[in-house]
């Protein structure tokens, strides 16, 4: 059943001011979703927005701007707490927070027993198996956003996770896909060009770089239960394709559309109710109504597909390393990662600089077993380390 046939089932959304969020709204506005609770950030004027259309129960805001947020939602309940959001009892929680700030309000959700269409891709990347613990707990759902992984989870729906030989997920290749050949010279203005995709700055850039698909293939691999070796990854110009899965018969079957972030969207929130409980576990879901116009939409055109340049786009390769690796390194990476993309936008260091700096980190990561203390600890550790080798242009 789909949320705009379930009587009286709504949505919390995480990160209501962001693009997911945004879009998750739109999708609910042209369903008719009842929105149950908006968690933002700072952007207190867009929020007063959503809560007078939506009129949720509950709103959180970041601590900051409290106070704020308050005087300019009288009679509505607002915190300074998206744990509490995501514990709400609601239908589906939508948590499209950015960072490691969504990993406790996905964990609390788990625990709570919701189901979550997660797009908050650090959870997976970096707390994988602390999340299904929290699922296990619980009796949580989840089901994700991105449409590479909502993708994967369409092409996998009736079958058998013993049957698959590969998850292939596609990458645009960026705004340098067809050069310049040096890239050292880039400007944050020409890397937040992206050729298909609308996003906030920091996934564009991870786009640009191709960091965005290293840390989608580790997500993918913890959602579905798979190795790093299992997931491949090709580039596909035209952004039509956004997942296949090759058969161990050498059968395959793909998932391919529109470039519209409302679309898996919809099919993540309608699925996630029977959702995920642990990797791979994934059941199907009836569909709800259209979103936009998109029946109409043409299959035409010329579809190319290029294997990925690990030479101009070293960021990718680092992905498999942490990922292979495991423990604390995609903490570190992902930490990193943050850290440079932001040095790069300001300008204190250079496009290709970037990769230079998660290589030194996973270089000098500590061993050590994965649990909430450590990810917390490390990822303060990586962040001043990817803080200091910006400082010397992405060497010390």
């Amino acid at each position: 059943m789909s949320l705009s046939e379930g009587a009286g089932r709504g949505i919390a959304v995480l990160g209501s001011t962001g693009s997911i969020g945004t879009q998750t709204l739109d999708v609910a506005r042209g369903r008719g979703w009842r929105v149950t609770a908006l968690a933002a950030g700072r952007n207190v004027e867009l929020l007063a927005a959503q809560v007078r259309e939506f009129r949720p129960e509950l709103v959180s805001v970041d601590a900051g701007v409290l106070a704020q947020a308050r005087e300019a939602l009288p009679g509505v309940r607002v915190i300074a707490d998206p744990v509490e959001v995501a514990s709400l009892p609601t239908g589906v929680v939508v948590n499209a927070m950015s960072g490691l700030i969504g990993l406790a309000p996905t964990r609390a959700a788990l625990e709570a027993g919701q189901a979550v269409a997660l797009a908050t891709k650090e959870a997976m990347v970096t707390a994988a198996h602390l999340m299904w613990e929290a699922a296990a707990v619980g009796g949580g759902r989840v089901v994700p956003i991105d449409s590479e992984h909502t993708g994967v989870f369409q092409c996998l729906t009736g079958e058998d996770m013993v049957d698959v030989a590969e998850v292939i997920l596609t990458a645009s290749g960026g705004p340098f896909r067809e050069g310049p050949a040096d890239l050292s010279g880039v400007t944050p203005e020409q890397a937040l060009r992206h050729p298909s995709w609308s996003m906030g700055p920091k996934v564009t850039i991870d786009s640009a770089t191709l960091m965005n698909k290293g840390l989608e293939v580790m997500e993918c691999a913890s959602l579905y239960g798979l190795p790093l070796s299992q997931v491949g990854v090709v580039v596909h110009p035209q952004s039509l394709i956004h997942a296949a899965v090759r058969f161990r018969d050498g059968s395959l079957k793909a998932q391919f559309g529109p470039t519209d972030m409302r679309l898996p969207i919809a099919y993540a929130v309608d699925a996630a109710p029977t959702g995920m409980t642990r990797p791979g576990d994934v059941r199907g879901a009836r569909r709800g109504r259209e979103v936009g116009t998109h029946l109409g939409w043409p299959m035409r055109g010329t579809w190319e597909f290029r294997e990925p340049d690990l030479d101009r786009f070293p960021c990718l390769g680092l992905a498999y390393r942490a990922g292979e690796a495991g423990g604390l390194l995609p903490v570190a990476l992902n930490a990193a990662d943050e850290v440079a993309v932001d040095a790069f936008l300001a300008g204190q260091i250079g496009f290709t600089d970037i990769p230079r700096v998660l290589e030194r980190v996973l270089d000098d990561t500590p061993a050590g077993t994965l649990t909430w203390d450590t990810l917390a600890e490390v990822d303060a550790w990586a962040r001043t380390r990817a803080q200091e080798l910006a400082a010397n242009g992405g060497r010390a």
